[in-house]
């Protein structure tokens, strides 16, 4: 009986694994971002380029749509999120949240995604 658990016990884990991974994987219009912001946006090719690792996920979900809006004034920006939807928009804003940053972002426990 306890084997039975056991295996029940493992093959769901092993169901989460794939959902889990997806979750971490970098977006696939992560590599356009790359070009300016650097690998895993950490690391931006000019000093007036913003680091996009560890920023908050709802900050830039905000920036983002302000962007394409036209809310936030940046021709290369604003180009650069015409074509997103929200839910490349928010998958992108949580893949540069759990990125490793230099940045000193706290953890607020009401920390929501939009």
């Amino acid at each position: 009986m306890n084997f039975k658990r056991i295996l029940i016990a493992a093959v769901l884990a092993g169901l989460a694994l794939p959902a889990s991974a997806a979750e971490t994987a970098a977006p696939e219009k992560a590599a356009v971002c790359a070009a300016c912001h650097g690998p895993g946006g950490g690391k931006p090719i000019l000093p007036e380029y913003p680091s996009l690792a560890g920023q908050y996920s709802n900050y830039l979900q905000h920036a983002l749509h302000e962007y394409k809006d036209g809310k936030r004034k940046n021709p290369v920006m604003a180009a650069q999120a015409a074509g997103l939807s929200d839910a490349d928009i928010k998958a992108l804003a949580l893949y540069f949240e759990s990125q490793e940053t230099t940045l000193f972002t706290p953890k607020i426990p009401s920390h929501k995604a939009r």
